[in-house]
């Protein structure tokens, strides 16, 4: 084979498995906001007729467990990818996610099944969020394993390109839904569509997870390396624990405020419709998407810490003026560019997210290493983002919201300088 026929079937082989190691994230976060979107329609499915406000609250408290089983299926699947493979680690988180909308989507009602239906929903979540929680870690680290030295960067910013795909297609399936039925119809029925639609995406990927290549870090690792334990990642790794538990808390709390509850806030503060401020949102989110891989480009060229940088100093200097004008703002097209301000700043850590921190860590324990932290920091702060800024409102203090982003971004922005240039000493040896 001549040299360049080599090159052409190593990057065939590349795209290959970039796709499959991506691919899940579409799916694993379609379904995971397909239950937000659709609660005020199945509500009433699952829990006893009554009060509308309390049947949101019981839904919103399962999707909260969801939420808290991240950090345990972090821990279980990290564990699981570091000793059995990225490749195996892979397909069972995809699987878990199809085999939690399918139960969603072919669960029995409160009138059918009594109390066994929330039961029956709660577990669904369970294993969703157990599948949400192993995806992070697992598909952070196959991607920036199997991707070259030069183009690391670029190649794993498809996993937030493919995250934020799924969240615009959940809410394209919704509208679409929406100008094809009744409002009586989608309560009925027509909300088991899109868990149905997610679980076959689940399963076409489940099947494309199994004939990717498995990475050649963990082929290479010797038959007797240390086990990946959440106590030796602790014992060995105890300061990179923190420092990227404290990236990840900034990382997400700016994620959760720059997209989904600003959605909110174009309507609860703004004083925007519903539709407009989710067509304003869309179209936000469809650009921030894009830039992923142009950012991925960019750290390949000047390195991570740069970019890292300009996201955290960049969103303590954006985040108050940008919030306070929003809060005012009344016209559509000034919101949105408004909004793509912290937005672009964003990208520049999405992008690099997985790669910089599997870069930190050795392959014997890289998969948990990547996921554990960031599911920590995750959940206590990005979790909590919306409920933070409701409840800084309710205290009628809403810019302290502001602010408080501004302090954990001045935190993460110290944790930044604690790193090395990871693309200089990266630990994934191999190319």
């Amino acid at each position: 084979m001549q040299p360049t026929e080599s090159r052409t079937s190593d990057n065939g082989k590349r795209l290959r498995n970039v796709i499959g190691g991506s691919a899940g994230n579409l799916v694993e976060w379609y379904d995971w906001y397909a239950y937000t979107s659709l609660s005020l329609y199945f509500a009433a499915a699952f829990f006893p007729k009554g009060n509308p406000t309390a049947q949101l609250l019981s839904t919103a408290a399962i999707f909260a467990v969801g939420f808290l089983m991240r950090p345990i299926g972090a821990w279980w699947m990290g564990v699981y990818g570091d000793r059995h493979g990225r490749k195996a680690g892979l397909a069972l988180s995809v699987g878990l996610m199809a085999g939690g909308s399918l139960i969603i989507a072919v669960a029995p009602t409160y009138e059918q099944a009594g109390f066994v239906a929330p039961l029956i929903l709660l577990l669904a979540r369970l294993m969703q969020g157990l599948s949400v929680g192993g995806e992070y870690g697992t598909s952070a680290t196959y991607l920036s394993e199997v991707s070259s030295r030069r183009r690391r960067g670029f190649w794993s910013s498809f996993q937030y390109f493919t995250l934020i795909g799924g969240q615009l297609l959940s809410l394209g399936v919704l509208l679409l839904l929406q100008s094809l039925m009744s409002e009586a119809e989608l309560t009925a029925w027509g909300w088991r569509i899109p868990f149905v639609i997610g679980s076959a995406l689940a399963i076409i990927v489940y099947l494309l997870r199994r004939r990717i290549e498995e990475t050649e870090s963990f082929k290479a690792m010797p038959a007797d390396r240390p086990v990946s334990s959440a106590r030796h990642l602790w014992r060995g790794h105890a300061r990179l624990f923190v420092i990227v538990a404290i990236i990840s808390a900034g990382g997400s709390l700016a994620f959760y405020s720059y997209t989904t509850y600003l959605q909110k806030f174009l309507v609860n503060t703004s004083g925007f419709s519903k539709q407009s401020a989710t067509q304003v949102m869309t179209l936000a989110l469809i650009v921030f998407m894009a830039l992923q891989p142009l950012w991925g480009l960019v750290s390949d060229k000047v390195g991570r810490k740069p970019l890292l940088f300009l996201f955290s100093i960049g969103g303590m200097l954006v985040t108050v003026p940008v919030f306070s004008a929003l809060s005012t703002v009344t016209d559509p097209v000034a919101a949105f560019l408004l909004i793509l301000v912290p937005l672009t700043l964003l990208g520049a850590y999405t992008s690099i997210g997985a790669v910089f921190k599997a870069e930190l860590f050795p392959a014997h324990i890289r998969t948990l290493g990547v996921a554990l932290p960031y599911a920590v920091g995750n959940a206590l702060f990005g979790g909590t983002a919306e409920a933070a800024a409701l409840w800084f409102k309710n205290q009628g203090i809403e810019s302290a919201f502001y602010w408080y982003v501004t302090a954990i971004l001045g935190c993460a922005t110290i944790a930044f300088a604690l790193l090395p240039e990871t693309q200089k000493t990266s630990l994934i040896e191999e190319d």
